[in-house]
């Protein structure tokens, strides 16, 4: 029975597990109609989620301030959208190994694994933001969302050890689960910023070994982010045809290793390209 590749317990069960939720280029970008009235940038971008969300990326000490992380998909999406409006300031929430269960009940499990986060708070990540736009009403958008990696990872890799069998049969319900988090959270955010335009990233697969075998999991995972996505007028930035193209099995993992360290140095955080290219599937669905 095939098994994934896990020689490091991959950040995405230390920073992933501890730290996930993940990516994007050169590929089309759907998005759900938005409820956003305009898609103007506003006073403030509120960024939420995981490791992806701060900007994580393996080999800097534990001591880095945050201010170390500045090449994520967060800060060149901002970059780009201070062309339009350039007082615009970013708030960024995001905590490695945040999963859809800790970013409302607080808890987030890799606080420990960078010195500080970006924007400092107490307790939950969704209180916090909520608290956020409570606070600033009317003056928030775009509002992004990285969550998945952290509900998914530890199934795959603690309960089914990386096999894939146990993964295809494990993957409906954890699926089915995760939908239902994902979108109660979307609709809270939905339900404080009415008028913002918020943009959730999709899911992809970051185990070179296993795209063919374990395609029809990520997609279940990608459609179900879509549909939480769509039932709050948000916009979904779509990974897999960024990481996980159509085309040869060859192209794919060169694409992997191009834009992730998974074959660098066993992480499958995304590269300074790699979050490049989330923040293009960010701006296309942004449009």
């Amino acid at each position: 029975m095939p098994r994934l590749h896990t020689t490091r317990r991959p950040v995405f069960v230390t920073v992933l597990l501890l730290g996930l939720a993940l990516a994007g280029v050169l590929a089309l970008t759907a998005s759900a109609t938005s409820g956003a009235k305009q898609a103007t940038p506003r006073g403030y971008y509120l960024a939420l989620g995981d490791s992806i969300a701060y900007g994580f990326q393996p080999g800097m000490p534990q001591t880095a301030p945050p201010s170390s992380f500045d090449t994520g998909y967060v800060d060149v999406f901002a970059a780009r959208l201070r062309k339009l409006s350039p007082s615009l300031r970013v708030v960024n929430y995001g905590c490695p190994g945040e999963s859809t269960r800790t970013f409302v009940a607080g808890g987030c499990g890799g606080r420990g694994d960078v010195k500080v986060l970006h924007d400092a708070y107490k307790g939950a990540q969704l209180d916090a933001a909520l608290s956020f736009l409570r606070a600033h009403p009317r003056d928030v958008s775009p509002i992004t969302v990285t969550l998945w990696g952290n509900d998914w990872l530890p199934v795959l890799l603690g309960t089914c050890h990386g096999e894939v069998a146990c993964a295809r049969k494990q993957a409906p319900s954890e699926t089915k689960a995760f939908a239902s988090r994902l979108t109660a959270i979307l609709r809270r955010i939905r339900a404080a910023a009415p008028g913002a335009e918020i943009i959730v990233t999709g899911a992809w697969n970051p185990d070179p070994r296993y795209l063919r075998q374990l395609a029809p999991v990520y997609q279940s995972f990608e459609a179900a982010i879509a549909r939480a996505a769509t039932g709050s007028q948000a916009k979904i930035a779509r990974m897999l045809p960024v990481l996980n193209p159509a085309g040869s099995l060859q192209a794919q993992r060169a694409r992997l290793c191009k834009f992730t360290f998974i074959c660098s140095k066993g992480d499958p955080h995304p590269t300074d390209a790699g979050y490049r290219a989330i923040a293009d599937a960010v701006m296309r669905a942004s449009r």
